[in-house]
């Protein structure tokens, strides 16, 4: 087995980190991420949020209401908690009053880091997350994700999510606005890349199959021009 870099967990050949750089957001992003995400994805768009966001924490479980680490952030006064979670009541940066809120405080942004099946059980394990204000979107996005399905199509990926959210907040002036943002979509594009480059080689018998069920995946992948160069 080839030697792995130790904050992308790629095998270094194909290390991702030289494809994104450190982004200093002045927010506080913290991912929740479920114990299966943690176990086969973690080389997924979590972990590369987090080595692209500056301050940023993953904490792993499945049950939070007494996980001391986030518990101590919740706790803390120098960060405004928010749950990102769409809903009615969820202040987006369009929504007059939201700046003044937060104030002088830190921005500490909770994202749930699972699949939308997880997801769901996350939030029936600590329905507290709820009880914190939520933010979410203002525009309406799609992934460029488009090879791994989803149950509805504004689902989108959690680098995606930091991305967005960074953006939209940049509008109002929660994130300087000088700020480039792209690093987390680059390193995205190239996962993909790689992701595609890899099942296509797997199909033409260039690698192994990984799992038994690869056998069932015959149809040559189309590699997007976005993420080509």
């Amino acid at each position: 087995m080839s030697d792995r870099c130790f904050r992308c967990f790629k095998p270094e050949n194909s290390c991702l980190c030289k494809y994104t750089s450190e982004l200093d957001t002045g927010i506080k992003f913290v991912l929740l991420m479920h114990p299966k995400e943690a176990k086969r994805q973690r080389t997924g768009t979590g972990n590369l949020s987090h080595i692209t966001l500056k301050d940023s924490e993953i904490i792993v479980g499945l049950d939070f209401s007494k996980n001391e680490r986030l518990q101590q952030l919740l706790h803390d006064d120098k960060y405004f908690p928010v749950m990102m979670y769409p809903g009615e009541e969820a202040w987006t940066a369009k929504k007059e009053g939201f700046k003044e809120i937060v104030g002088n405080k830190t921005l500490l942004v909770l994202i749930l880091d699972a699949t939308w099946f997880c997801s769901k059980k996350m939030i029936e394990h600590n329905p507290f997350l709820l009880e914190l204000p939520r933010v979410s979107f203002y525009g309406d996005y799609r992934s460029i994700f488009t090879f791994k399905r989803e149950p509805r199509p504004e689902y989108i990926s959690t680098i995606e999510c930091c991305y967005y959210l960074i953006k939209e907040l940049q509008t109002i002036d929660l994130v300087d606005k000088n700020l480039n943002p792209e690093p987390l979509m680059n390193v995205f594009k190239q996962m993909i890349k790689l992701q595609l480059t890899a099942e296509n080689e797997r199909i033409l018998g260039i690698r192994p199959n990984s799992h038994s069920y690869d056998e069932k995946y015959k149809k040559i992948k189309e590699i997007p021009d976005y993420v080509k160069n």
